[in-house]
């Protein structure tokens, strides 16, 4: 398996995994810590978590199907800078808490940007047949 398709398979995993346990079939306590740090009322933080979960499960399922696209890339990075960003400002206790939003998001950009390269080389390997 190719350097592209794990880091493919990685980070898709991870936007549906983080979409669908602890978002979609039960709400895991942290979840609740930091829409509540929102100061959402407990009906909205809920419906907040819920559309979080549905929106990170259509991104992993996007992400699996479009991997290839800068774009799309860029915005996983984005996405996961700001996730990482919310949880500074709101709660940054959790960032020093097992498991921890720093490792896990550094990870998936880290990633994110081998994924960025290995593409860019594909694409260049492929220029490079082509004008020869």
């Amino acid at each position: 398996m190719s350097s592209i398709q794990i880091a493919r398979f990685i980070i898709s995993f991870s936007w549906l995994y983080h979409g669908i346990f602890p978002k979609l079939v039960h709400i895991a306590p942290l979840e609740k810590v930091m829409t509540a740090s929102l100061g959402l009322s407990n009906e909205l933080s809920y419906l907040v978590t819920k559309s979080a979960g549905v929106g990170e499960v259509i991104f992993g399922v996007l992400f699996f199907v479009f991997y290839r696209n800068k774009v799309i890339v860029l915005l996983n990075i984005i996405g996961l800078t700001g996730l990482l960003g919310f949880v500074a400002l709101m709660q940054p206790h959790l960032l020093v808490e097992a498991f921890n939003p720093v490792t896990t998001n550094i990870a998936l950009i880290g990633f994110s940007l081998i994924l960025l390269l290995e593409l860019k080389n594909e694409s260049d390997n492929v220029n490079n047949k082509e004008s020869v």
